[in-house]
């Protein structure tokens, strides 16, 4: 029976130091898992997280970017258009004036329907923002006029001053689009 007892008391001792190991083991997981927790968050799954968002955001960047471009030019391209469309009915009563210039025997009528079409043609301008300078007298002022000539002044108080115009000078919406041609007194 000694034999026995000494193979189960060797078996119980194996089966203990299994155990033991066992334990150790777990403890040493336990122990690792604790100090990864410790440790910190995964740093590599916020860095892949946040490249991913800043991918995402830097496409949606480029997008709006190539998007307001195509939208800037097609507007570009159509900005005259509401301008154009109100001019067309101007250009349909000239074509209708010139057809009449042939048979028109009634000069003092057709220069009236041409005026008619000039006065039209100026308020659709008007609405649009176009304004004639008017600089008849006023003192001359290189950033605004071009001076073409200059001629002795017929009074005094005319040295310095626009005396004639030779090109009508506009503006659109306050700004400047063409600069008049002038003469100026000395």
């Amino acid at each position: 029976m000694n034999v026995m007892n000494e193979e189960q008391k060797n078996t119980g001792e194996t089966e203990m130091n299994e155990a033991s190991e066992q334990q150790e083991n777990n403890v040493q997981e336990q122990a690792g898992t604790a100090a990864a927790a410790e440790a910190g968050p995964d740093y590599a799954a916020m860095y892949q997280e946040m490249n991913d968002k800043f991918l995402r955001l830097y496409a949606d960047f480029e997008n709006l970017k190539k998007r307001t471009a195509r939208e800037r030019l097609e507007y570009v391209k159509t900005a005259g258009q509401d301008v154009f469309l109100a001019i067309l009915p101007v250009l349909d009563d000239l074509d209708r004036a010139e057809k009449s210039i042939d048979s028109a025997t009634d000069v003092q009528a057709l220069r009236e329907g041409v005026d008619l079409i000039f006065k039209k043609m100026r308020n659709v301008l008007q609405s649009k923002g176009l304004a004639e300078m008017q600089v008849m007298g006023e003192d001359f002022n290189p950033d605004i006029h071009d001076a073409i000539a200059q001629i002795p002044a017929p009074a005094a108080e005319l040295k310095g001053k626009i005396i004639d115009c030779a090109e009508k000078g506009y503006t659109l919406n306050g700004a400047v689009i063409r600069v008049p041609k002038v003469v100026v007194g000395q």
